[in-house]
């Protein structure tokens, strides 16, 4: 049978692949093998009824990445299929491209094509470029449009353009930012790359050479496409099989899968501000007469867009008002992002802002439509190909027509969000106001999202697909899937296995609780505690990183610090994370001593092995933020749902996300170190045993009195 045939190979090329890199089996990776093995089997062995889909948690130390690339690719092969890898993070998408796929093509007799695929946004337009060196006024017309999200083309680096088009012309460059030999900042590239709404795609004089379509060109041709989480999560929202193959052609594999769910939220999100807004399409009102003058807009056509422009304007002018009363009635201030917030709860918006929201997506769908005609006009001028000027004419002005329509779309979307229902029963969608300052003038934002990812990823991915792999470090909760299920709606079918780290935990690590009389609620004694503690806790030569919940607790510990202490901090507001770390590990080198402090974002992804980091400090339980609109509708909703939101949703949440920062200790078999909790919760509250259970088996040093000063 072709699924036994397709195992032999796999444990062949395995057994290669330790021979040549004379490695010694790893039961886990073994085991994970074996488990997506026999899970994907099915599509070579029988009739397939439902894409079969595993979820495995391989502990630090598995071997992961090369465990699912051993059993994925044979079958695939065999199959006729590609295989999609999905990273979440850059780092490793260069790492599965650049290190662990090279190292299995030379370390056994698999053979296989891949490519690393990235959005049309790493890429730069060609046509852009062109326009940039040339100072065309249409480009200046769009400048002055986009004037919020694009530099003046005056203020860029015009000597980087051309040399990026020599380098070009000399074939030297294929157009990928990140192949540039020096970084380039965003607001260099921005003027110089393009998004889908604004690519001509074939109608662009560039297209034989456009950077983008090259490397796409390269996708249809590999047999392991290795992507990311956003660019998937974009291709099937444009309906699956535009920027990457057809799914049901895709096997995928998710690696660090526990972000799918937020990232697929986030992608099916809406957002607008009303004055920004309003100013864009004020602007967009002024620039109709250059279309005019250019010959590419009917004078008819231009008085009905005045008159919807300004309808609009009217009605967001009339939405400030509403929406201003709102907000100022609320009593809670967020102070750390200095924001005035109001989730409607639940995510019932009132009658009349529901009423007003339906005007508005109404306006909105029918500007969408008038700034389309134009761009199918465009499109058509460029298909006549009759006149030099006027074709190039319209090539300069369709990627500003590209933008007004996704912009407008964009608007469309927020407020039909806020203009229809939810469904009975279902989850609800999360909606919520904020005011912010932008450019010191107020603004008022407006948000919606699914609080779960379920149905847009039932509907999109687990049942189109071929089959998918979701793998990560941690992706379990207290001991079990269910927030994993809930989120991702991962169907009934799906396997599960949990396959533990071989670190030994309780001879390389120690979890201390110490002793501090006071609770994390108790702002002041808990910051004072942790400032005072770190000096008895730490060696000056130290090498160690201290993770924080809040952004206020952590500057406010930094001031509390005695100043050689000061001195010895990194803190994460103060560099881009890798100069950070690399900062870091200089000063280690250097027996400087060096203390990281770091908000959620270090509590995974961030890899310091043996010396460089000794001892992890995590400020308290990590619980989520609690005025988060989507965790507070999704909490809503659960507690309709008859069970406590507490224990559903913030418990297991946080025991997650405690199981990822300790992580941050031991990177491999001969590591060892300490994890300092500052959070009695975990011995003195009921819920603090379930957390604690979770976590790997450190020795524990539960409510320890600290240290003496020296």
């Amino acid at each position: 049978m072709l699924a036994e045939a397709v195992k032999d190979r796999i444990q062949s090329v395995y057994r290669q692949l330790l021979k040549s890199r004379d490695l010694t089996p790893r039961y886990g990776q073994r085991q994970m093998i074996a488990e997506i093995a026999n899970t994907l089997g099915i599509l070579a062995s029988e009739e397939v009824e439902e894409p079969p889909i595993c979820v495995i948690e391989a502990g630090t130390g598995t071997g992961k990445t090369l465990a699912y690339l051993l059993a994925v690719i044979p079958l695939a092969q065999a199959l006729e299929l590609k295989v999609v890898v999905a990273t979440a993070t850059v780092a490793l998408q260069e790492q599965v491209s650049l290190k662990d796929i090279p190292e299995l093509l030379q370390g056994s007799d698999l053979q296989f094509s891949y490519a690393l695929a990235k959005g049309r946004g790493r890429y730069v337009c060609l046509s852009r470029l062109d326009l940039l060196l040339q100072g065309n006024d249409s480009l200046q017309a769009m400048m002055d449009l986009y004037g919020e999200e694009l530099e003046d083309p005056g203020g860029g680096d015009l000597a980087l353009y051309e040399h990026m088009l020599e380098a070009l012309s000399a074939g030297d460059w294929k157009g990928d930012r990140d192949d540039w030999s020096q970084p380039i900042s965003d607001a260099n590239w921005r003027p110089v790359t393009v998004d889908n709404a604004q690519c001509m795609g074939p109608k662009c004089s560039h297209f034989r050479n456009c950077c983008f379509y090259q490397a796409r060109e390269s996708l249809d041709k590999a047999d392991c496409i290795v992507s990311n989480h956003d660019l998937v999560l974009a291709d099937l929202a444009l309906g699956g099989g535009v920027i990457l193959p057809d799914p049901q052609d895709c096997i995928y594999i998710f690696d660090e899968a526990h972000h799918l769910p937020f990232k697929s939220n986030n992608h099916f999100a809406s957002f607008t501000r009303i004055r920004a807004t309003s100013g864009w399409l004020e602007r967009t009102e002024a620039l109709l007469p250059r279309l005019v003058t250019d010959d590419l807009l009917a004078s008819s056509q231009q008085v009905l867009l005045e008159n919807l422009i300004r309808a609009t304007r009217e009605s967001l002018n009339e939405a400030w008002l509403l929406f201003e009363q709102t907000l100022a009635s609320v009593d809670v201030v967020d102070r750390y992002e200095s924001r005035t917030q109001h989730a409607f709860k639940s995510g019932i918006v009132p009658p009349e802002v529901q009423d007003l929201a339906g005007i508005l997506a109404n306006q909105f769908t029918r500007l969408n439509a008038g700034f389309q005609d134009i761009a199918a006009d465009l499109k058509a001028t460029l298909d006549e190909d009759v006149d030099a000027q006027r074709t190039t004419q319209a090539e300069v002005w369709f990627p500003l027509l590209g933008s007004l329509c996704k912009r407008a779309e964009a608007c469309q979307a927020l407020w039909l969000s806020f203009a229809v229902s939810d469904q009975a029963g279902a989850a609800p969608v999360a909606r919520w106001l904020s005011m912010n300052e932008v450019g010191n003038y107020p603004d008022i934002a407006l948000s919606s999202s699914p609080v779960l990812a379920a149905d847009n990823l039932q509907q999109r991915l687990w049942q189109t697909c071929a089959g998918a792999v979701l793998t990560s470090a941690t992706l379990s909760a207290l001991g079990e899937f269910a927030m994993l299920k809930l989120r991702a709606g991962l169907p009934s079918h799906t396997r599960y296995l949990s396959i533990p780290s071989p670190f030994n935990f309780a001879e390389a690590g120690v979890l201390s609780i110490p002793r501090m009389n006071c609770d994390p609620s108790q702002t002041e004694q808990h910051t004072d505690f942790i400032a005072a503690a770190l000096p008895r806790l730490l060696e000056p030569d130290c090498a160690a990183l201290m993770l924080f919940s809040s952004r206020r607790q952590m500057l406010d510990v930094m001031e509390r610090l005695p100043k050689p202490w000061q001195d010895k901090v990194l803190c994460q507001d103060d560099f881009q994370k890798a100069q950070l770390l690399k900062y870091h590990r200089q000063r280690v080198d250097n027996h400087e001593g060096s203390l990281i402090f770091g908000l959620s974002s270090f509590a995974e992804g961030v890899d310091l092995p043996g010396k460089y980091c000794t001892h992890v400090l995590i400020a308290k339980i990590p619980f989520a933020v609690p005025n988060d609109p989507i965790e507070m509708t999704l909490s809503d909703w659960i507690e309709q749902q008859g069970m406590n939101p507490f224990m559903t949703l913030a418990v297991p949440d946080a025991a997650f996300r405690l199981v990822q920062a300790s992580g941050r200790l031991l990177r491999n078999e001969t590591d060892t170190g300490r994890i300092t909790l500052f959070d009695e919760r975990l011995v003195n509250r009921r819920y603090g045993s379930a957390i604690l259970d979770s976590l790997p088996p450190y020795r524990r040093e539960l409510l320890r009195d600290l240290p003496s000063l020296t």
